[in-house]
């Protein structure tokens, strides 16, 4: 069953003198005055009185008087809850007449439903917590979220690097008419020193068809004396001039250059083969960020699978990235009746067996919003006890110097509320 409150009396409590309320059974029941008149006095009280010692105010007793507190609670079925006498000692009757303790109210009584500010002023995370806590999945979206996030962190480090890749690639000159690959000095140096022996070989045979020709003077100046040598030498003559016509000078004017040219060369031919490597690995890290982005896709729909499937006590309500979201709203963009039917719904789902909620200030929301709020709490079978500093028409009572104003506190009253009876 769950469980709401009948009817309350809370006598000589902090502020409050003596305030008796019967709260609506649905919906907003809105304790209303000025500032420093008993209405936050009527909530302690109650969350004191259903949870237990831990709400006790520091200073619970009414300055100026010298009867204790004293608090009595009816619930919707019958139990009866009283903190009575001089140490405010706890009393409870469940409807069969039997006597229970703290033990009984903790078990349909949620304290963050006395306490709801707590809730409301904690992180967006922490709210995002409680709710995933309550709906049980909380462990596993947290892996798909630590999941998520190191894909996402890996993508962006691709990402990037892909980017300056590409960035470099398109920066880098390009050379057509180089080689492929960086031309070695070396090798043109050996080609060129084969060229120089070639061209060694042909002087050395020009050299000696000049010794000839000067052996030929010498004879023909000695013709005389070497008349008997002028065939021989002449067929050598013969021969050499033979081999002579046919020798052809190599030119190692390209190598020269080539040599000169090499440097300015092999700088293209790096800078081609870094662009190359540049568009490569921009591919390759490319192709890297988008399996990732498929992978970080599947994740979250997981994530939105675990969360369809889950009992959220709210339709629109879930959680992104750790953020409590309602109706695609993150808390600080949510209105003030939204964050108070959020807080309130996942207060009641932390233990269905609470069906009321106590609010302070709800100054801040507007009447509309009250009368919005007011008709989801309705709705939803819930009830709410809220205070406002106010004196309106939507307040359901008025507290005015610790009493309820209008409320005749006769001397016969006055005993009663004393005795405890109502």
């Amino acid at each position: 069953m769950t469980m709401k409150i009948n009817k309350l009396e809370i006598e000589n409590v902090k502020r409050v003198k003596a305030v008796k309320i019967e709260p609506s059974t649905n919906g907003l029941t809105i304790i209303g005055g000025k500032n420093n008149q008993g209405k936050t006095s009527v909530l302690d009280a109650i969350a004191w009185a259903l949870g237990g010692e831990r709400f006790r105010p520091s200073q619970a007793a009414r300055d100026g008087s010298v009867i204790p507190p004293n608090l009595r609670i009816v619930m919707n079925n019958g139990l009866v809850v009283e903190r009575k006498g001089k140490n405010s000692s706890l009393k409870v009757t469940d409807p069969s007449g039997q006597k229970a303790g703290q033990q009984l109210l903790d078990e349909f009584v949620e304290q963050l439903a006395l306490n709801l500010p707590k809730f409301m002023e904690g992180s967006s995370k922490e709210k995002a917590n409680t709710l995933l806590q309550i709906i049980g999945v909380g462990p596993q979206l947290v892996e798909l979220e630590r999941q998520e996030k190191e894909m996402f962190n890996e993508r962006t480090y691709l990402g990037r690097t892909a980017d300056q890749k590409e960035k470099y690639a398109k920066e880098q000159p390009y050379f057509p008419d180089v080689p492929a690959t960086p031309v070695s000095a070396s090798e043109l140096i050996r080609k060129q020193q084969d060229i120089l022996a070639r061209n060694g070989e042909n002087q050395r045979i020009r050299e000696n068809l000049h010794k000839l020709e000067q052996i030929k003077q010498d004879i023909t100046e000695k013709l005389q004396e070497l008349l008997r040598k002028q065939d021989e030498v002449d067929e050598k003559l013969r021969v050499a001039r033979m081999s002579a016509e046919d020798l052809r000078d190599e030119s190692t004017a390209e190598l020269e250059q080539s040599i000169a040219d090499i440097e300015e060369t092999n700088r293209k031919v790096r800078a081609n083969l870094d662009k190359d490597k540049a568009e490569e690995d921009a591919k390759d890290y490319r192709a890297q960020y988008n399996a990732l982005t498929a992978k970080i896709e599947a994740v979250r729909e997981q994530k939105m699978e675990l969360l369809k499937g889950a009992d959220l006590p709210l339709p629109g309500l879930s959680v992104e990235e750790g953020d409590l979201i309602y109706n695609g709203q993150k808390w600080d963009n949510m209105s003030g009746s939204e964050q108070l039917r959020v807080s309130t719904a996942i207060v009641r789902k932390l233990n269905p067996n609470c069906g009321f909620v106590l609010l302070d200030k709800l100054e801040q929301m507007d009447l509309d919003t009250l009368q919005e709020f007011g008709k989801w709490l309705e709705q939803e079978g819930l009830q709410a006890i809220a205070t406002r500093v106010s004196t309106g028409d939507e307040c359901s009572i008025i507290i005015e110097d610790g009493y309820v104003a209008g409320q005749e506190q006769s001397e016969e009253k006055k005993s009663e509320w004393k005795a405890g009876v109502f």
